[in-house]
């Protein structure tokens, strides 16, 4: 690492410490009480969610809508494997992310050769399978729901796996794969011609994304303490890639916020009853509109193709 890297590491470092540090001291004081402790870990795991698809969406420019299955394998392979194999919590995380990011790469292998459209309506169908395929198994009881897995995740197990997170995808996007994935959303055609192996690179950073899914889906099984299917439809998806879009593709700031955004924003607007999910969208289309394409100003990186054949090339 240079000496710049490190400096900006260290300083990223101390104000997560101070973060998390200003953040315990507050719940375990009263400040901020057990429910909105319970939102906080909840924004933690749409932050990973958020961030990870991020990487496939908005850096590699894939639009991709299967992201909430990816998360349901993480989730409930994470969870079987705490009530059948009695593994420890971050070995039951691991497993479950892993096993998402091989399905990642079986269904990233034949859909991530389309483009477009096409590859959002066959991601989403991918989507529904799974959540199909859950729904009927007897292993994942069904419809009924799986419980009696450990509530084992807790703020500090939520944040750390928010800083893994950010620090893992922001260290891809800096690298010299990084560059070609971005050379990739700007121009996969000039791409290919100067020789960097397009396919390969989709995969990858699907399968990173995949498995930063799991990782969510886990910490989410053992905070919840129960699965059923109908939380990972299509509309989880969807609103998984609206905290992308609304923090702005390709901006990691922005993802942060904005899922930080939306998932406070609906408990905030609890006192307004029956009328609390009109406003909720009202405020979203609002904030897209004043702020044209995302929520944080978005500084793109300006590089040449030649330093992308270069770096890619050592």
């Amino acid at each position: 690492m240079k000496k710049q890297q490190i400096k900006q590491f260290m300083i990223s470092l101390i104000i997560s410490l101070v973060i998390y540090g200003a953040l315990m001291f507050s719940m375990n004081n009263g400040i901020i009480s057990s429910y909105w402790s319970r939102i906080m870990i909840t924004a933690c795991i749409n932050i990973v969610l958020a961030t990870s698809l991020n990487l496939a969406s908005g850096y590699l420019g894939q639009l991709t809508l299967g992201h909430a299955g990816f998360m349901s394998v993480g989730a409930y392979i994470a969870a079987l494997a705490s009530i059948h194999l009695q593994t420890p919590f971050i070995i039951s995380l691991i497993i479950g992310a892993i096993v998402a990011a091989v399905i990642g790469l079986i269904i990233g292998m034949p859909t991530l050769r389309l483009k477009g459209d096409y590859l959002c309506i066959i991601t989403l169908a991918f989507n529904e399978i799974i959540r199909v395929i859950m729904l009927n198994l007897k292993i994942t009881n069904g419809a009924r729901g799986l419980i009696g897995m450990p509530m084992s995740t807790d703020f500090t197990s939520a944040f750390i796996s928010v800083v893994v997170t950010i620090y893992v995808i922001y260290c891809i996007v800096k690298s010299r794969h990084g560059r070609a994935i971005i050379s990739i959303k700007e121009d996969e055609t000039a791409s290919e011609l100067a020789g960097i192996p397009t396919f390969y690179y989709k995969i990858m950073a699907f399968v990173i994304s995949a498995f930063f899914a799991g990782i969510a889906g886990g910490l989410y099984a053992h905070y919840n303490g129960i699965l059923v299917p109908v939380s990972f439809d299509y509309n989880k998806s969807v609103e998984i890639l609206v905290m992308v879009v609304l923090g702005g593709l390709g901006n990691l700031k922005g993802s942060v916020v904005a899922a930080i955004v939306m998932t406070f924003l609906p408990e905030l607007l609890r006192s307004f009853s029956d009328y609390r999910m009109l406003l909720y969208a009202v405020v979203l289309i609002a904030t897209m509109i004043i702020k044209e394409k995302n929520l944080m100003p978005h500084i793109k990186e300006k590089f040449s193709k030649k330093e992308v054949v270069e770096e890619v090339a050592e």
